[in-house]
């Protein structure tokens, strides 16, 4: 990646466990194509559910030579985005 990796944490407090586990799918999504310019994770807390626990949206915009590509993962698809490291993983195999 020619840019540093991004990751930003909405409605949710700084965790390194969770930067580790994107900068580790990062880092395999970049063997995948050494042509990405640019990489930004955004995971926020969904607040929709009141008898649930917190729901988590993983948005992730990967910029490589003439294109951005954006990759979302929305909670409501399925029931199993409560855990924020099956959302992590599930957005990064989207956007392999």
């Amino acid at each position: 990646m020619k840019a540093p990796l991004q990751i930003t944490l909405r409605d949710m407090p700084h965790s390194d466990a969770i930067e580790a586990a994107i900068r580790k799918r990062a880092e395999k999504l970049e063997q995948i194509s050494d042509n990405i310019l640019r990489c930004h994770v955004v995971i926020e807390a969904t607040h929709r559910h009141k008898h649930q626990g917190k729901h988590y949206q993983v948005r992730i915009d990967v910029t490589v030579p003439g294109d951005e590509i954006a990759i979302g993962r929305d909670p409501t698809e399925r029931g199993d985005r409560e855990d924020v490291y099956v959302a992590i993983r599930d957005a990064f195999d989207a956007a392999k």
